[in-house]
């Protein structure tokens, strides 16, 4: 398993913050590669939607790694993977899903504490932090552990929860901590505060208008947008689908890109 993209992923947390944007096939991470971004990450949400079926664990382990790695033969720069919960019941079914990342080329991947719509206990989370880091060791693969304690809710206080459950996953491994769903900016400032390691937001949810620059102001480390991308350009193409169905004008084509360019774009 090559390191090279891996050991430059990891250097880019010990920086000032950067952008992670989320492609969701060959096409979309070439031209974000060539927008000049140093790392490229998936999303699960838009690999499903681009497969037609929709988010939420709906996707096979096969048919998404078989989409990432065509994302990581597209591009130069390190690629993280978003693999949902690891794609497996039980730890040891976690780390073959890490390994065969690995394999692929990925240089890190996002591992989720949520399963069949609810938060795993704890103690379970970071046995399958564990096994991922076993099938990945450190320097080689940046894991980074997602926990959900804000954005599908927990019993007691999510604040307490996520550190809680953060110092966990970093002792089982992980290199750094996802917090989807948190909006408001000072808890976003405690969060990266009280969690020792490099904290990953995600921009661009509904709950979430926060700018990136804001949220380097935060210390977030990372920032990445998960499904917008992908929602962006699905909602391009049904609003051209329907002025094309309903008037059989074109005026969608304004300030689209022509065949040459993207021809340009997509050449080897």
């Amino acid at each position: 398993m090559s390191t090279d993209r891996a050991t430059a992923f990891l250097a880019q947390h010990s920086g000032p913050g950067f952008v992670l944007p989320n492609a969701w096939d060959a096409g979309s991470a070439r031209i974000l590669e060539q927008l000049g971004f140093p790392a490229i990450a998936t999303t699960s949400a838009g690999i499903a939607w681009a497969c037609g079926i929709a988010d939420g664990g709906t996707i096979e382990a096969e048919t998404m790694l078989a989409r990432v790695a065509d994302i990581v033969a597209a591009v130069h720069v390190p690629v993280t993977a978003d693999l949902e919960a690891g794609y497996g019941d039980t730890p040891d079914a976690v780390g073959r899903t890490v390994h065969r990342a690995a394999e692929i080329g990925v240089a890190g991947a996002n591992l989720e504490d949520t399963i069949h719509g609810g938060l795993l206990p704890i103690d379970d989370a970071a046995a399958r932090i564990a096994a991922a880091r076993a099938a990945a060791p450190r320097g080689t693969f940046v894991l980074n552990a997602r926990t959900d304690a804000y954005f599908v809710g927990t019993d007691g206080d999510p604040f307490a929860e996520t550190i809680r459950r953060a110092r966990h996953y970093l002792d089982a491994g992980a290199d750094c901590i996802f917090v989807p769903g948190v909006n408001d900016e000072d808890t976003i400032r405690r969060l990266a505060a009280e969690i020792p390691a490099p904290l990953n937001v995600v921009a661009g949810l509904t709950a979430n208008v926060l700018s990136a620059p804001t949220l380097f102001a935060l210390g977030v480390t990372r920032v990445s947008v998960g499904g917008s991308l992908a929602r962006a350009a699905f909602s391009a193409l049904e609003r051209a689908g329907r002025e094309l169905r309903e008037s059989g004008t074109l005026g969608f084509l304004d300030g689209a890109l022509g065949y040459a360019d993207l021809q340009r774009r997509f050449a080897p």
